[in-house]
Parts: C-alpha cells; structure tokens; sequence
C-alpha cells in the first residue's frame, strides 16, 4: 500500500507482531517489533536467515536512544549527534528489553535512525522499536524498490508499504565507537571519509566468514541469482552466443556482443552508482542471461561500499562452486 496511507495500519500490524516492508533512505527493510521475540523470529523465518546473523533495531529520534540503553558512551552519542539521522548505524550494549534473539545472542546491539521522514513516521505510530534487516532473501539482492520486496519476500510480509526508489541505495555504514577509535564494521551509505572528517581516524575492519559481530558482514552476501563475476579489467563482449549481462560503471562498451548492459552513473558520480547498484543487478538479474559480469567503480568514497558489495556477490558464487 502508498506509504502515505498505510504507515497507521502498518504501525498496528507491528504492534500486532506482524511483518511491515518499509522505505529507508538506505534500502526497504523488513521490519517487526524489537521488544517481541516472537515477532523477531518471524523475520529470521521469512528472510531464511541463519540466527547468527544479528538485526539491525531502527528508533524514530535519536532522543529514544537514552530511553532504551540507559547512559550512552560519549563517543556513541556525538556521532548519533552529528550523523542521525541518517546511513550510520551504531553499536550499543545490548539492553535488557531488547530480546536475545534481535542480536543473535551478543551482548552487542546494532541500532540507527533512519533519514526517511515516512520510516520514522512509522516507528513512531507503532510506539516500539522496530528490528529491520533488508526485505529480502538472506543472502540475495538487498531490496530498493517495493516490488523487489514482493518479488523476493511475497506472502511472507503482512505489510509492504510503497515509497518509490529508496535515495541511497545500499545499505548504512556500521560503527564501533564504545573504545576509542571508532571501528567500521560495514563500510556502507556514509562514507568513511566523512566519518574521519567528523571524528578523526578510524579502523575499518573486513567482513567475516564467522560468527558476524554486525549485520551484513559476512564475506558472502549481496547477491543475485545470476552468476556474477567482478570484471579484472577491460572485459571483451563474450563471442561464442553466451548470453551475458554487463554492469557498467560510465558507459555502455561500444560494440560487443552483451545481452544486457546496465550503466551506474553516466556522469561518473558514485552517489549515484551507489543508489541505482541493487536496482540495476534486479534488472540484470531478471534479463535471462547466465553471467553478469560487473565493473568496479572507483574505490574512494561511497564507492568503497559498492565494491565491496560487488566482491561479497563474487564470493557468493565462488562459495556455491
């Protein structure tokens, strides 16, 4: 339903312990109370996804932050101060309210404030925290649109509400800042050089094959159903009838023999390669061919978080070989 007119409803079938999709600025998320156990593994149940893998909790102000988790880290509320809301998602310790199951058992909580008027709306109207991974497939393509969402999760959602294209894309960047220097644990929609404009330097840490200590850190993850190999260079139009799909990062190659091209950005802005990324591999994935091949972007920026997404895809297809 329109997110305009559907966040009341929505916000009931939360309460309810019912599954709402939602619009953030960063992708739709697959949202249930935090406070319910059993409405948070109704998440795990409808994504398939392993219980190790910890939830992300979304609050409607950062005001609500104090309210939840009792006194606040000094480090931990400047940046909730200056970023939210917005693509940045903090580790906290993990109240007592908050069910063992949302952080898959550590003692760690994951949380944020979505920069999307209509989601923190929707909070809001439910009255609780909402416990919001991305509305999709564990493992598959992170949902940008609405109809990814129904494509990917049908009948397992009680609620999807519909907001158009999310704005940035990917998903949001995670952060460590309990010790002392801040530790990224996911690099995503706020980029680290921005990060270290505000704080200083950081320690970005690589995903893990493990036990996750953050959502969507896994070293295989992010990926379509179609095969999808990152591109070592120049990559020839393949010659011999395969049907292959091309993810560009500028322009369509001239020539060749591609069954589907995908451009990110013509103009060579990685904000907006980053926000049409899921959207474009969706339509490649859907457009019959048996690869993708994708090109990497520049690896400054937001582009760093493309990348990696591209590589963790990679490793996805390597891992089921």
């Amino acid at each position: 339903m329109p997110v305009e007119s559907g966040i009341a409803e929505a916000a009931s079938v939360l309460r309810a312990g019912g599954l709402v999709a939602f619009p953030t600025e960063t992708v739709y998320g697959l949202g249930a109370n935090a406070l319910d156990a059993r409405a948070a593994a109704r998440i795990f149940e409808a994504k398939q996804r392993p219980s190790f893998d910890p939830l992300i909790t979304h609050l409607a102000d950062a005001a609500d932050l104090a309210g939840l988790v009792g006194p606040v880290p000094e480090a931990v509320a400047a940046l909730a101060e200056r970023f939210w809301p917005g693509p940045l998602t903090l580790i906290v310790d993990r109240p007592v309210a908050i069910p063992p199951i949302v952080t898959s058992g550590l003692e760690t909580m994951a949380v944020r404030v979505p920069d999307e008027a209509s989601a923190r709306a929707l909070i809001a109207a439910a009255g609780v925290p909402v416990a919001a991974p991305s509305a999709n497939r564990f493992g598959q393509l992170s949902p940008t649109r609405a109809e990814h969402v129904v494509a990917g999760l049908g009948g397992a959602v009680d609620v999807v509400l519909d907001g158009g294209p999310t704005r940035c894309g990917i998903e949001s960047t995670i952060v460590d800042a309990r010790g002392g220097r801040p530790v990224v644990l996911r690099l995503g929609a706020l980029p680290v050089e921005t990060l270290v404009e505000a704080v200083g330097p950081v320690t970005v840490r690589p995903g893990s094959s493990g036990q996750p200590v953050a959502p969507g850190t896994l070293a295989a993850h992010y990926a379509p159903r179609t095969p999808l190999r990152v591109a070592g260079g120049a990559e020839p139009a393949a010659g011999d009838g395969t049907r292959r799909g091309l993810l560009a990062f500028r322009e369509r190659p001239a020539g060749g023999d591609w069954a589907a091209v995908e451009v990110l950005s013509p103009g060579g802005d990685l904000t907006v390669a980053a926000a049409r990324l899921f959207d474009a591999l969706h339509r490649l994935d859907a457009a019959g061919v048996t690869e993708i091949v994708a090109e990497r972007v520049p690896d400054v920026g937001v582009g760093r978080a493309v990348n990696v997404r591209l590589g963790r895809a990679a490793a996805t297809r390597r891992s089921d070989a």
